[in-house]
């Protein structure tokens, strides 16, 4: 059977992702993520120019969806303090894999997270002050609940903040 001749981009960034999950990411090679996808490791040579610019398509992919939900999440998320919550419940399901690491598009993301999040808190220093919390406790929040821990909601933590 012969090998299709596209994949899309979001399986050739996950084939990558995968890679330097499991074995690091020396392991990520043309040969590698073309076996895992099914193309030809010319086609992803010719896409990416180099294993390194594959692995940054990859990364930049994942924040390029982060973002696309984001802006989504803003603009379906009422106001005030219940707006907060329904935007952070948004971005919950978000899958931020630590290999797509990339220290200026997360403080770009979290400052626009915040910046909606003071909005919705009342604005002004109060506001600001009131987000970098509530981001901080809902980061919190999604480290800790798939180890079982429910005890501590968002709702309560906006109506001590919003108070």
């Amino acid at each position: 059977m012969a090998r299709p001749r596209s994949v899309p981009d979001e399986t050739v960034h996950a084939a990558v992702l995968a890679l330097i999950r499991s074995k690091g990411e020396k392991a990520v090679t043309f040969s590698a993520v073309a076996a895992r996808v099914g193309l030809a490791a010319s086609s992803l040579a010719e896409r990416h120019g180099t294993v390194a610019g594959m692995i940054a398509d990859a990364r930049k992919g994942v924040w390029d969806r982060i973002e696309a939900a984001t802006e989504s999440a803003v603009a379906a998320a009422g106001p005030g303090p219940k707006g907060a919550v329904a935007l952070l419940k948004a971005l919950g399901g978000l899958d931020v894999p630590p290999v797509a690491a990339d220290p200026d598009r997360a403080a770009h993301w979290r400052a626009r997270v915040e910046a909606e999040l003071a909005l919705r808190l009342g604005g002004g220093a109060k506001g600001r002050e009131g987000a970098a919390l509530l981001f901080a406790f809902w980061q919190g929040q999604v480290l800790w609940q798939p180890a079982g821990d429910k005890t501590a909601r968002l709702k309560d933590a906006v109506r001590r903040l919003a108070g």
